[in-house]
Formats: structure tokens, C-alpha cells, sequence
């Protein structure tokens, strides 16, 4: 599904990622592990194009890396930041209208299934998105993403300062993702989400993976853990 190699990322003249070498399969949860200042969120900004950067991002195939944010959006691949961005001064069914490509197409999603799926914002879809809870407005930032009828997620932090049983939530829901296909790049720090539902687990440090594995091999290596990880 994507396909990067070589990638080095810059913020101005400074140099964020070094040599990143990774891919994520079709259908399958990519936890990208690490501490705060890792380059986590930056690998994912390089991708969306919102960062100088040099190296190659394939998408299924085709070489994204230079292309417009929304240029990749279009390409298929949804981006969840970690402060959300949500709307705050429009409603939460107004929110995910804008989350749509096209209003003529129909995706994998509808606005009855986000409902279903998160019954609370159905209680709320006509309440401005600004008074939302931190946990309903991630549940928006979520389901607008999934309006635009992405093949591929890159989540940013989503369990962030989520009461548990919202963060079990998400975990549920992103596990939904991937029974309809959908494959998801999660970016955590906290260990325990992303290894009860990751199929592989990569770990950054200073800008480079330091470690690729599968969440068994990690929970077995205490180095890395201790290393390289919040735990």
C-alpha cells in the first residue's frame, strides 16, 4: 500500500528523519512507536507532503513524495493530526459533509454508518463542533477522514488525553478499518493500544526505525522498550 525508502526530512536547515525505510501492507494496522521528539509525526507529515523532504513515498505503486497535500489526499490516504482540526464553529453533520471528495460519489462509508458507529455524534450532529468533548471531537476528526473514503490512515496520537473507555473505543474502531480493508498507520507513544492492536510495530529514535517488528517480538525485547519507548 505504501512504500518508503530513503526518506530524510528537513525543518528548514534542520534534519528531522535519517534514512527511514518502511511499508505499510495492504489492510493491515502499522504502529509507529516512540518518544516525543522521535520523528513519529514528522514521518507522517513527509508523507502528506507538509514537510521538505527527499527520499521516495510510493503509494500503491505511485511516487507521491513532491506532490500537494491535497494532491495526496485525493491519491487516497486520510490524515489525522494529532490537535484534530475540527471545525469548530460549524456542526458536526457539517463536518463530516466536508470530509466528503465528492458529494456525488458514494464511499465505503455513510453518514448512518459514522452514526452507528459513534451513536454520540448522532446525539450531537447538529451541536457546533466547538463544544464537543476531547473525545467527541476525536471521534469526528476520525469519521470525517473516513468521508473522504481513504485506502490508508495515518492516525496521529488518537487515544492523547482520552478517558479509557474512549480509548478502547478507538481501538474498536480502528480495528473496524481494517476488517473493511482499510490500512492504518497508527503513531502512539503509549504502548498499550498499539500493541493490542497492531499487526507489526516499528520504533523510531533520533529520526531513524530503530526497531521492526512484530508486537510479541517487541513485548520480548526489554532493550528497545526501555531504550527507546515510554513505557
Amino acid at each position: 500500500m505504501l512504500q518508503i525508502k530513503n526518506l530524510h526530512a528537513y525543518y528548514g536547515k534542520s534534519h528531522v528523519l535519517h534514512g527511514v525505510d518502511f511499508d505499510v501492507r495492504p489492510g493491515e494496522i502499522l504502529a509507529l512507536l516512540g518518544r516525543n521528539g522521535s520523528g513519529r509525526s514528522t514521518t507522517a507529515k513527509a508523507i502528506m507532503g507538509m514537510v521538505d523532504a527527499q527520499g521516495s513515498i510510493q503509494l500503491k505503486g505511485q511516487e507521491i513524495l513532491g506532490r500537494k497535500p491535497y494532491e495526496i489526499a485525493h491519491l487516497g490516504i486520510g490524515y489525522v493530526p494529532e490537535n484534530r482540526d475540527i471545525f469548530p464553529k460549524i456542526t458536526v453533520h457539517q463536518n463530516l459533509m466536508l470530509g466528503q471528495k465528492s458529494a456525488r460519489r458514494q464511499g465505503r462509508w455513510s453518514f448512518d454508518e459514522m452514526y452507528e458507529m459513534f451513536p454520540r455524534l448522532k446525539e450531537r450532529q447538529h451541536t457546533e463542533a466547538g463544544v464537543l468533548s476531547g473525545g467527541e471531537q476525536q471521534m469526528l476528526t476520525l469519521c470525517r477522514t473516513l468521508m473522504g473514503d481513504p485506502d490508508l490512515i495515518i492516525i496521529d496520537e488518537p487515544t492523547e488525553g482520552l478517558a479509557p473507555k474512549i480509548v478502547e473505543l478507538v481501538g474498536e474502531y480502528l480495528k473496524k478499518l481494517k476488517d473493511r480493508g482499510i490500512s492504518v498507520l497508527l503513531i502512539e507513544q503509549k504502548l498499550t493500544i498499539a500493541m493490542q492492536i497492531s499487526d507489526r510495530a516499528l520504533v523510531m529514535g533520533h529520526g531513524s526505525i530503530v526497531f521492526q517488528g512484530t508486537p510479541d517480538s517487541l513485548r520480548a525485547d526489554a532493550y528497545t522498550r526501555k531504550e527507546w519507548l515510554e513505557v
